[in-house]
């Protein structure tokens, strides 16, 4: 779908992606209370960079109406836990048909929990969140305006190809430069809700509220 606004029957105009009607209810709740809204919580970092990979070649819907199911097997995404998963884990998540059933993507999941675990280990509580947002462009590197025409060349920038670098060099997989920037574009590191979107302003509040680590 083309990016461009909608006119929603509350009369709200929101980005096109999130569609509209009941059919699309979850993904309206999802743009208009969670996507772009600046994260600092760690665990919810992860999650989401987990989701984000499980994400790869399929469309964020369909993750978003499995998330329960991940949380759930995945522990709440506590990473300290998912980092012991053994391979009986593995096996027991393949099998399991309410989720992405993809080895790959699952034993991602866990050396990744493994490498979070490590880094807070060497540089203490906050450092995921820290090395996420050190990646966060300035105002000079974003353009004046989201617009649909701009929006649709930001499928991965400067920024998210450095932190995918940063974090592929300390043994994270799936998390190449693409899957950063929509975990950029989530987590609220960017706001990319397009020009005219009725929630744009309330996520860029929160972001100039935000103290950055």
């Amino acid at each position: 779908m083309p990016l461009s606004l909608i006119e929603h029957a509350d009369g709200k105009h929101r980005c096109s992606w999130c569609g509209e009607g009941d059919t699309f209810a979850d993904y309206i709740h999802y743009h208009d209370h969670e996507w772009g809204m600046p994260v600092m919580d760690e665990r919810r970092l992860f999650e989401k960079i987990t989701l984000e990979g499980f994400q790869a070649g399929l469309s964020w819907i369909t993750i978003l109406r499995k998330r329960d199911r991940f949380r759930e097997v995945f522990k709440q995404f506590d990473f300290e836990k998912v980092a012991r998963f053994t391979e009986k884990d593995v096996e027991r998540l393949v099998q399991d048909a309410g989720i992405i059933r993809h080895r790959g993507k699952i034993e991602s999941a866990i050396n990744n929990a493994q490498k979070v675990c490590d880094l807070i280990d060497t540089q203490g509580a906050g450092a995921l969140a820290k090395l996420i947002w050190s990646h966060e462009p300035t105002a000079k590197q974003r353009p004046p305006k989201i617009t649909p025409e701009i929006a649709s060349t930001l499928g991965q920038t400067e920024q998210s190809q450095a932190l995918s670098k940063t974090l592929r060099k300390m043994g994270f997989n799936f998390v190449g430069p693409t899957t950063m920037y929509a975990m950029m574009q989530s987590m609220g590191v960017v706001n990319d809700h397009l020009e005219g979107c009725s929630h744009r302003a309330q996520v860029e509040a929160a972001r100039l509220a935000l103290k950055r680590p």
